[in-house]
């Protein structure tokens, strides 16, 4: 008897005829199947969904609606009543999203361009714009203010060489807590870094980028580096960890979430609006930066690993907008 094996445009696995004697081994192959298919998303993304649609069922039980299969109408007065919330329309989107995904893996039609849900979809982010809250920027006098205070302490260098390899290496709040000894090349010209897995290299493959020596001593992030794995005595493993009120450097990566309260913590010190910064202030920063003092968008993207340059581009938002001003000098 042949057996036949398709995999169903959402993602379920159809196996049919199978041959008695190969049932076993035919359900274990099936079963890697699917663990595939669920990998196919990044774990941090499969988690939002599931998060979106728990939040939406308990949101249905509530109203005596059911949640799965949802009608469109139901979908709709949902999206609807986050916007009357608050909710963003990003945040909508993503719900949306959720909310999608869970019907697909479980087999349902799902038709996101159903006219009752695009209505209100379309409404939302003409009521309430799409614009995005970026963090500001940390310029490069900036990122010296920050550091100019800092200490000869364990906790001062780890955040030095945290501060630093962020701003020139343009590292994502988690490429950088994910770097780890191994990744670190040595060179003349200053740090070879792998980034073994980034937003926008879901698949693994790698790339690198190079921290080069600073002219200024005390903005070097080679040198911050260096004096902090020698001064925590880190030989392998994560290299940005937590350090306990004893002086312990614990063997665990900090977690992203750390990065951002480092830069507000620092830029809190030197004077700076702490509110407006967050762990993406160091990247941007960066490669607005950068584009300041004339260096390429190719340039900037190949340490940012940006793969669009729209989205390049609006990361030195600040950069030009008084460059070649057409409404300089007009009086």
């Amino acid at each position: 008897m042949e057996t036949k094996k398709n995999l169903s445009n959402n993602g379920a696995l159809a196996v049919s005829s199978p041959a008695p004697a190969n049932l076993a081994k035919l359900d274990q192959l099936v079963e890697r199947a699917r663990e595939y298919a669920v990998d196919a998303r990044a774990k941090s993304t499969r988690h939002a969904y599931a998060t979106d649609f728990e939040t939406f069922d308990v949101w249905c039980t509530q109203q005596g609606l059911s949640s799965m299969p949802a009608t469109p109408a139901t979908v709709a007065v949902y999206l609807a009543t986050l916007a009357d919330l608050g909710r963003r329309p990003s945040t909508i989107g993503r719900a949306l999203t959720g909310i999608a995904h869970a019907h697909r893996a479980r087999g349902f039609d799902w038709q996101r361009a159903h006219p009752a849900i695009a209505a209100v979809m379309t409404g939302i982010r003409r009521r309430l714009g799409v614009a995005t809250k970026q963090k500001a920027p940390v310029a490069d006098h900036e990122l010296a203010l920050m550091l100019e205070p800092l200490k000869d302490d364990l906790v001062a260098a780890r955040d030095r060489a945290l501060l630093t390899m962020g701003w020139f290496g343009a590292f994502r709040r988690s490429e950088l807590v994910a770097l780890n000894v191994e990744d670190i090349a040595r060179s003349r010209e200053g740090l070879t870094v792998k980034v073994r897995r980034s937003k926008s290299d879901q698949e693994g493959k790698g790339a690198e980028k190079g921290v080069p020596y600073a002219s200024r001593a005390a903005l070097c992030a080679v040198r911050a580096l260096d004096a902090w794995l020698a001064a925590a005595a880190i030989t392998k493993g994560p290299i940005f960890r937590s350090i306990d009120r004893h002086g312990r450097v614990s063997e665990r990566a900090l977690s992203d979430r750390s990065v951002a309260l480092i830069v507000q913590r620092h830029a809190e010190k030197a004077g700076l609006d702490a509110s407006t910064l967050g762990g993406h202030s160091l990247r941007s920063g960066f490669a607005t930066t950068a584009a300041k003092k004339g260096k390429s968008l190719d340039a900037i993207m190949r340490q940012t690993l940006h793969r669009s340059e729209r989205v390049a581009r609006s990361y030195i938002r600040h950069a030009s907008v008084f460059d070649d001003n057409a409404a300089v000098g007009l009086t």
